[in-house]
């Protein structure tokens, strides 16, 4: 009889899943149960959208597209980059549409790392970024921000981490699960280490348009000399709405985008043809639709970080994406301990701060991409939950 567990990979089995989706798919077989899990835009993708994707399917665009996507697209991701980040790019040769944001990374972690090199990552971060590049044979090197730093990556930290393998600094900003942001200046000062040394960049922006203060956001590749070094993700999953869409892209320098798509090439083909059609449409008329979807996250926002703090719980104010990682310590519980109880007790869910490195022990993250409605019923029980267990 085969023996499996000596011919898989022992590097993916030992991989743990990811620790965003536990707590949700105990949530969605329980009655009752609020689940503020999961980064996802409770928002239906604009009809704008919609009908772009409907109109190409009767008219039966149904084919493979080029493999790095429409030129259409393209020229119209180039655009916007340009009105929106002042960023120049060639459709022809330095963008590369993709399967979600998540396939982008992953072909920039494949190539560009080798084995033994290592991956600078700002931590607590979004949980793909240390498999992937453990996948790609590099060593992840974690970055802990504070909160008393907001989160933010501090050139001295980065400085300290930089070694002779470093190979690529991973920008996660802004972020997932503390949605801090970094500043024009904040992105200036990483500048100034990286600029005399060999070290690429992966900027993850796929939160740039959800940013809630006076600054607006500024894309890594548009501070002086960073252009040539970066490679910049971003995709419609959430300001449009179009999670289910599973479209992302990448831009950067002709050589790394060149390589990027033989990878996506060999193991996508090309990404989904309905898709790029909608999401034409989506860069060519929906900045209203985006605006009104920020203005309701940045209301929320204000709800829930307002609720933490009521209920005797620091809470980090974020000026990005759509999540608080309020700090559960004075519980005296871990956070994987904070938050089985809290799902089984007062059936919420929400993911432990852990998830996102170790650095993130002792909070949890909360998604506020859900109704205000479920939110505020969210944080009675959690605060009823909370002043039970309080030290």
């Amino acid at each position: 009889m085969i023996d499996l567990d000596k011919l898989v990979s022992p590097v993916v089995d030992k991989l743990p899943p990811s620790g965003i989706r536990k707590f949700f798919d105990i949530a969605a077989e329980m009655q009752d149960a609020i689940s503020l899990g999961v980064g996802e835009p409770d928002f239906t993708t604009p009809w704008a959208i919609r009908e772009a994707g409907i109109y190409s399917l009767e008219k039966g665009q149904t084919h493979y597209t080029a493999n790095a996507g429409l030129l259409e697209l393209r020229q119209e991701i180039c655009r916007y980059n340009s009105r929106k980040f002042g960023v120049e790019y060639d459709p022809k040769t330095e963008v590369l549409v993709t399967v979600g944001g998540s396939e982008a990374i992953d072909a920039m972690i494949r190539c560009v790392v080798n084995p033994g090199e290592e991956v600078l990552i700002p931590e607590p971060s979004f949980v793909c970024y240390k498999p992937l590049t453990v996948m790609a044979g590099g060593i992840p090197v974690p970055i802990e921000t504070k909160e008393e730093d907001d989160f933010r990556l501090l050139p001295e930290q980065l400085k300290e981490k930089i070694t002779e393998k470093t190979k690529l600094l991973i920008l996660p900003y802004p972020n997932n699960p503390t949605g801090g942001v970094m500043s024009k200046s904040d992105l200036e000062a990483i500048a100034e280490v990286l600029k005399d040394t060999n070290i690429l960049v992966l900027s993850d922006e796929i939160y740039g348009e959800l940013r809630y203060s006076d600054e607006p956001h500024t894309t890594f590749s548009a501070v002086d000399g960073m252009r040539e070094r970066t490679v910049v993700v971003n995709g419609f999953s959430k300001a449009f709405a179009m999670t289910g869409w599973r479209l992302g892209y990448a831009l950067g320098p002709e050589r790394l985008i060149k390589l990027m798509t033989k990878v996506h090439q060999f193991g996508i083909m090309s990404s989904p043809t309905t898709s790029q059609f909608a999401a034409i449409e989506a860069l060519k008329s929906c900045d209203n639709d985006i605006e009104e979807m920020r203005r309701e996250y940045n209301y929320r926002r204000r709800c829930i970080v307002d609720g933490f703090r009521e209920m005797g719980l620091s809470c980090f104010e974020p000026y990005g994406a759509f999540y608080v990682f309020p700090c559960i310590k004075s519980t005296g519980m871990s956070s994987e301990e904070f938050c089985v109880k809290l799902l089984n007790e007062e059936k919420v869910a929400v993911v432990p701060g852990n998830a996102f490195g170790d650095c993130g022990e002792g909070f949890i993250r909360c998604s506020y991409a859900y109704s205000i409605e479920k939110i505020q019923e969210a944080l009675k029980r959690i605060g009823k939950f909370v002043e039970r267990y309080r030290k």
